[in-house]
C-alpha cells in the first residue's frame, strides 16, 4: 500500500463515519423533536384547561367576597339608622362631647 491507498482509505472512512454519524444525529433529533412537540401540545392544551378552571375558581372566591362585603356594610348601614341602645348610647355620648366642647369655648371667648 502506498502513501496516497492510505491517505485515500483515511479519507474515505472518515468521510462514511462522518456521514453515518450526523444522519444517526439528525434522525434521533427528529425523533426528540417530534416527541417534545407532541408533549408541548398536550401540556399546552391541559395547561390551558387547568388556566381555566384556576381563573374561574378564583374569579368566584373574589366575587363571594366582595358580596359578602357588600352586604355586611349594608347591614351595618342599615343597623346604624336603627333605634339601637348602642346606636343611642354612642349618640348621647357625642352629644354630651359636643355640648360640653361648646360650653368649654363659650367659656374661653369670654
Amino acid at each position: 500500500m502506498s502513501a496516497s491507498d492510505l491517505s485515500n482509505l483515511t479519507l474515505q472512512l472518515e468521510g462514511s463515519l462522518t456521514s453515518a454519524l450526523s444522519q444517526y444525529l439528525n434522525n434521533w433529533r427528529r425523533n426528540a423533536t417530534a416527541a417534545a412537540n407532541a408533549l408541548d401540545k398536550t401540556l399546552a392544551e391541559e395547561n390551558f384547561r387547568n388556566v381555566v378552571w384556576y381563573l374561574a375558581v378564583m374569579i368566584g372566591m373574589f366575587a363571594f367576597i366582595i358580596v359578602a362585603i357588600l352586604v355586611s356594610t349594608v347591614k351595618s348601614k342599615r343597623r346604624e339608622h336603627s333605634n339601637d341602645p348602642y346606636h343611642q348610647y354612642i349618640k348621647e355620648d357625642w352629644t354630651a362631647q359636643i355640648q360640653q366642647s361648646d360650653i368649654f369655648s363659650n367659656l374661653s371667648a369670654r
